[in-house]
């Protein structure tokens, strides 16, 4: 079985020092890419490096995360805008260092609302962004689903699509965000938890074409991992939940998830 793990921090120091092992693992477990969000400007850098040390398998995605939205987000937005820029259009580039997306962006109010207009106007600037450069929204969202689906209807139609990433929600909150067409929903750790009502909420309502599998690693590691630093090897245990809720084999859950990531980013593992 291959699979494809569409956000993890790899760049972290939490990989620091065995890196090459968790990459090795991946492969061994079959995962045939890796998909970096950064959430900064240093971390554009970081991410660009570790996806240069890993050509093919580990893919860039280039945005500001809302928790970094501080005072200076005008100045951090323009030196991620001329880093996206130049790894776009440099003649020079490798084909496997481009960005594949805009991300990781969104809202997140759950600790603070301090920034909260600010984290909105730095939101839908990078949603700007993925509709003049054609590249899909890799999405960050808590405590703030109204207010970031207020944002992404302004610019539906123009968007390539995205990942509504980390989709811990219910029925509704699901219905809400598969009206959007082009998108898909991240599914990772969360759903293996013992308490979590996710395998039911993606029954019934969202099809198997709508997710794609992620790990936010080193975050949210699957039971019966939890509480260990997460890694993309460990997204096994996430098909093998997924295709219990669904009543499908675990190839099956790999071979449509693959198709999804195909589609939302035109790239294949």
């Amino acid at each position: 079985m291959n699979y494809i793990d569409t956000h993890c921090h790899l760049d972290g120091e939490e990989f620091a020092a065995d890196r090459d092992a968790v990459v090795q693992r991946a492969r061994e477990a079959g995962c045939t890419a890796v998909f970096l969000p950064a959430i900064d400007v240093a971390s554009c850098h970081t991410v660009l490096d570790v996806c240069r040390q890993y050509p093919g398998f580990c893919r860039p995605m280039l945005g500001l995360h809302p928790e970094e939205v501080r005072a200076d987000w005008r100045d951090q937005l323009l030196a991620i805008r001329n880093t996206l820029k130049e790894r776009m259009f440099n003649v020079q580039r490798s084909m496997f260092n481009v960005p594949i997306a805009i991300g990781e962006v969104g809202l997140d109010y759950y600790w603070s609302r301090e920034f909260e207009h600010e984290q909105q106007e730095a939101f839908e600037e990078q949603v700007r962004w993925a509709v003049e450069l054609q590249l899909p929204l890799m999405i960050h969202c808590r405590k703030a689903q109204n207010e970031m689906v207020a944002i992404i209807k302004r610019y539906a139609h123009d968007l390539p699509g995205g990942v509504f990433h980390c989709f811990t929600g219910n029925v509704q909150e699901a219905q809400q965000l598969l009206e959007f067409d082009r998108f898909v929903l991240g599914i990772g750790g969360v759903l293996t938890f013992k308490k979590s009502h996710l395998p039911e909420t993606l029954a019934d309502v969202v099809p198997l074409d709508r997710i794609v599998l992620e790990t936010d690693a080193p975050y949210m590691a699957p039971v019966p991992l939890r509480g260990q630093r997460n890694e993309p090897a460990f997204i096994r245990h996430v098909i093998t939940r997924l295709a219990e809720a669904y009543g499908v084999t675990e190839e099956e859950i790999c071979r449509q998830t693959n198709a999804n990531v195909a589609r939302v980013f035109n790239v294949n593992g």
